[in-house]
């Protein structure tokens, strides 16, 4: 078909019979000759943000238990999945198909207990085989080279948990073990602040926040969730203190820090 042809088929299906082929049909038709100027202006580089954005709204979705808005986002997801795979399309390296084609074989080849005649009965059984697959498809022959393949582009709580969990042999005892190493670390961040020195303090913070994700690892908790959690609740409560100044005539920054403690802690032992 050609371009005034695409458009006539997809205007003609018109809106809940789309399908899959109809949306990479839709991003060929907006990267294509006489069609849209901004998404025909687009690289992979420049819609690398819209990726991640989309991805986190997902979540966001997912977390809130919102079936119609997980719909919407994850057909957003979709959307960048396409529009890259289109690009990639028009500079001759790959097309959607040859990304469907890559998962389907890898997940019929990291599935050997399913597709083959590997024995796995156990989630924990299935995980380990999966990473010694993976390890061998990339060639990851040392813990160094699974540590480097974690992606640098994960939230840095999120790959430092994950750096530690590969190499958990190399690992605190026990949790109280870590909450001693805490104090160490806090002591160093304290030392470097005295100092008065940038790059020390940025480095033992880093050193700090590292043993943290360590406790959080001990301790069975995501400690990306558990940050993005405390962080809710402490908007929640600012929220309150907020009202409580303006039931007062002020603004919270017109309180004494004496004032704002007081109206926090109270708020901090109600229930939310």
């Amino acid at each position: 078909m050609n371009q005034k042809e695409k458009i006539e088929y997809i205007v003609g299906k018109g809106g809940g019979s789309y399908t899959f082929d109809d949306l990479c049909l839709i991003l060929e038709i907006l990267r294509g000759e006489g069609g849209c100027p901004w998404d025909r202006e687009q690289t992979h580089e420049s819609i690398r943000g819209s990726l991640i954005e989309e991805t986190y709204e997902v979540i966001e979705a997912i977390d809130t238990n919102d079936p119609k808005l997980m719909r919407e986002e994850l057909g957003d997801v979709l959307l960048q999945v396409v529009f890259h795979s289109q690009i990639a399309a028009e500079a001759g390296e790959f097309d959607i198909s040859g990304v469907a084609n890559d998962i389907c074989e890898k997940l019929v080849h990291r599935h050997p207990h399913v597709f083959g005649s590997v024995k796995a009965d156990t989630s924990d059984e299935v995980l380990k085989n999966w990473e010694v697959i993976k390890s061998h498809e990339k060639h990851r022959d040392t813990v160094t080279s699974k540590l480097r393949a974690i992606p640098l582009a994960l939230p840095a709580l999120m790959r430092a948990q994950k750096v530690g969990k590969k190499a958990d042999f190399f690992d605190f005892d026990s949790a109280d073990a870590v909450l001693e190493k805490l104090k160490e670390e806090a002591a160093e961040v304290s030392e470097a602040a005295a100092s008065e020195d940038p790059a020390a303090v940025e480095e033992e913070l880093g050193d700090l926040l590292l043993t943290v994700t360590s406790l959080a690892r001990k301790l069975g908790v995501d400690s990306e969730r558990a940050l993005s959690r405390a962080t809710d609740k402490f908007i929640d409560r600012f929220e309150r203190v907020e009202q409580e100044a303006e039931a007062m005539g002020k603004h919270p920054s017109e309180l004494s820090m004496t004032e704002l403690d007081a109206i926090w802690d109270r708020i901090k032992h109600e229930k939310m």
